[in-house]
């Protein structure tokens, strides 16, 4: 039997119940694990802490928890909860409802201040909103658009549409809908009464009825024992009378025989006569909260046991057939790029091979436009003009009003042209177009590159696989039971606990990372960040990097620590690539999608903040001064990874800085998803990769992912 992992309409309602005891208790903190999971710590005066968890993502569930099985806190707060914790840190629990029989839970505070709702949708995906009195949304997880409703921040916080609330029908509109239907009873019971599948057969049991029997089949005594079951469902719903049950099945061993090992399958606010016609253990409970919280617990550790054992083998071929696609699709996109590129160049230069013909067509419509006369007016003299043989006019084929563009035919090319400029300028606007087309080839390439080592690193991982199983040995072809004088390297990805190591550095407020060599690097993520970073950080023997681009960041390599004596260091060439390319992913460069940039290298006495006479040097800029060593068309490039040991933490830059220091890593390129979507993307993809998802949770979540995303818009490569 597949485990329950949402809370029904009927559990929410039982859950309100008990809840509506605890108001008036005072909420100290909120955290968020990841993007799905939110924690509230409460204080009440009478039974001291309390824990709400609230979950809203594979797991629907809101129940409160005993402070043993509650997670860590994560390290740094996200964005998210620290909202929370500035508008109902300090505020009382004033109330909690269910709307209507939804799955919807509503949390009220009340500060002197303010007022805040906290809504938990239970339902589809998930979504927690944060609405202030007005019920305007002031955050959420997950921003909502359809036709039928919208959850965005600054918007009015819409309800789903309202569905029948089946305890609190009338015995008439009860009869009325179940006529209305075409199917059996539990089927009815189930969709139109808006039960769901079991308290709908658990009705049929409890009412003795039989429950596929058709509803043109059924007789008034059928309705009549359905309707007080409901009703009898709805009265103790109303006056809070429970006696909660977890529910466990027995495993079963490999030969079919029950292992005596129970897991958990169903938590529900009283007992229920289908669970235990289905042969299942029941445990009582005092409170429905309790029986959640140990269902839950429970259910994650019988699915952390049940990914123990051998792996399953890698769909290789699977992987493998994919790199193979996207080679192709990025070797057609090469091929599309160098067409196009050679094809704009071969119009510019048309253009110079034609100076006289097209010199005279563009200071003709020029002309005319100066003169007043319309798009359409020029547009038919010059067809006249064509008829009767006059040699420029015949190279015309059309104008576009809209953009103020005049197309001619040049050999195999049609050109269009802006007649405000002449020759020289739109072959250097059409050389432009070329060059970025190419630059977007350039780019295609590294991508195209890297996506072929990913598909030999897949090819000799099968190797590896397949070796193991042919002698028994380890994926990398070593006997497993060899022993050796190598230090066996821990898989951190298939641990189901990684324990949480953390320290805050000073660098941690700017962007930040080790190259490969093992020197810090630093970049100012604003104006203010860019003036610290020079006026106390920037010493002797440090190099200080910059763009040709505008909008990026001051970016100091570090030769000795804030606490060291300056000293001249030889940097590796390795060290000095990886600080100009941060330099610049992080700047305008990325953001308007472009794949390289120009960058260079200075000495600290160089750098200055005195601007030459009658000049004005703004917050954030700086004076250079001598010869700057260039680094030309260096490549962007960005990895965002989680670091095992010896510290656990999210890291980010270049990808040869980042790749080695990561137990795994995900490089990303300029693209379509705005930072915070990408971020969220890279969280899940994570996510994928750990066995241990509640570690991901707290060491990497969508916000401390996004502080080491460029900015401007970004994609996984290879996406």
């Amino acid at each position: 039997m597949d485990p329950k992992r949402e809370l029904s309409s009927v559990d929410i309602s039982a859950l309100v119940s008990e809840l509506r005891a605890f108001e008036g208790a005072v909420l100290d903190k909120a955290y968020l694990y990841g993007e799905d999971f939110l924690r509230l710590k409460l204080r009440d005066f009478d039974r001291g802490r309390l824990e709400l968890l609230i979950e809203v993502g594979e797991r629907k569930r809101a129940h409160l928890a005993a402070p043993e099985r509650v997670p860590d806190a994560p390290g740094r707060p996200p964005d998210f909860a620290k909202m929370l914790r500035n508008r109902i840190s300090g505020a009382n629990l004033a109330g909690v409802e269910q709307f209507e029989f939804d799955r919807i839970l509503q949390f009220h505070f009340e500060r002197e201040d303010r007022d805040t709702t906290v809504v938990a949708e239970l339902f589809g995906d998930g979504n927690v909103a944060v609405l202030d009195a007005n019920r305007e949304v002031i955050d959420c997880l997950d921003v909502v658009r359809l036709q039928s409703r919208t959850v965005a921040p600054g918007s009015r916080y819409e309800f789903p549409a309202s569905r029948v609330n089946p305890l609190a029908v009338s015995r008439e509109a009860f009869r009325a809908r179940m006529d209305d239907s075409d199917t059996d009873l539990v089927r009815t019971l189930a969709t139109q009464l808006n039960l769901g599948g079991l308290y709908a057969e658990e009705l049929c049991t409890r009412a003795g009825v039989e429950k596929t029997r058709a509803i043109d089949a059924a007789t008034d005594d059928d309705y009549d024992a359905l309707y007080d079951a409901l009703a009898g469902l709805a009265d103790d719903l109303d006056a809070g009378v429970f006696d909660p049950r977890v529910y466990y099945e027995d495993s079963e061993s490999d030969d079919g025989s029950e292992t005596g090992d129970g897991h958990p399958v169903d938590a529900t606010p009283f007992p229920l006569e289908e669970r235990e016609r289905a042969g299942l253990d029941a445990e009582a409970h005092d409170t429905f909260n309790d029986a959640l919280d140990v269902y839950f617990h429970g259910l994650e550790a019988a699915e952390r046991e049940a990914g123990d054992g051998e792996p399953d083998r890698p769909d290789f071929e699977a992987e493998i057939a994919k790199r193979e696609r996207i080679i192709d699709q990025q070797a057609g996109a090469i091929e599309r790029f160098e067409e196009g590129a050679e094809a704009e160049r071969e119009k510019a230069e048309a253009l110079y091979a034609d100076y006289d013909l097209v010199d005279e067509i563009l200071a003709t419509v020029r002309e005319a436009r100066e003169a007043g006369h319309g798009w359409a007016e020029i547009e038919d003299r010059l067809a006249e003009a064509a008829e009767a043989g006059v040699p420029g006019a015949g190279a015309v084929r059309g104008v576009n009003e809209a953009e103020g563009l005049v197309t001619i035919e040049l050999g195999d090319h049609e050109v269009d042209l802006d007649p405000s400029e002449g020759v020289e300028k739109n072959a250097n606007r059409l050389y432009n177009e070329a060059k970025r087309i190419q630059e977007k080839k350039e780019g295609a390439e590294a991508a195209l590159e890297d996506t072929r080592e990913e598909l030999a690193e897949l090819k000799e991982r099968r190797e590896a696989w397949e070796r193991r199983d042919e002698d028994g040995s380890g994926g990398d072809g070593t006997p497993d039971d060899e022993d050796g004088d190598e230090v066996e390297k821990i898989d951190w990805l298939a641990r189901e606990s990684i324990p949480v190591r953390e320290t805050e550095e000073w660098y941690e407020r700017f962007r930040w990372f080790h190259t490969s060599d093992g020197y810090l690097v630093l970049g100012g993520r604003d104006a203010d960040d860019n003036e610290e970073l020079v006026k106390k950080y920037l010493d002797g023997g440090d190099r200080f990097f910059h763009t040709q681009a505008t909008g990026a960041p001051a970016t100091i390599l570090k030769a000795t620590g804030p606490s060291e004596p300056a000293r001249e260091v030889d940097f590796p060439e390795s060290t000095l690539t990886q600080a100009a390319q941060f330099a610049v992913s992080y700047s305008s460069v990325w953001k308007a999608g472009r794949y390289a940039g120009d960058a260079y290298m200075v000495d600290p006495d160089q750098v200055s903040k005195t601007p030459e006479s009658g000049e004005y040097v703004e917050k954030g800029s700086f004076v250079i001064r001598g010869d700057r060593t260039y680094f030309e068309d260096t490549p962007v490039g960005c990895a965002v990874g989680i670091q095992c040991e010896p510290e656990t933490r999210v890291i980010g830059g270049p990808p040869d800085a980042i790749t080695g220091r990561a137990e795994t890593a995900i490089e990303v390129e300029p693209g379509e998803f705005a930072q915070a979507d990408a971020a969220k993307r890279i969280y899940r993809e994570f996510r994928e990769r750990f066995e241990d998802t509640a570690f991901v949770r707290k060491v990497a979540s969508p916000d401390l992912i996004g502080e080491f995303l460029p900015p401007g818009g970004s994609r996984i490569k290879g996406e």
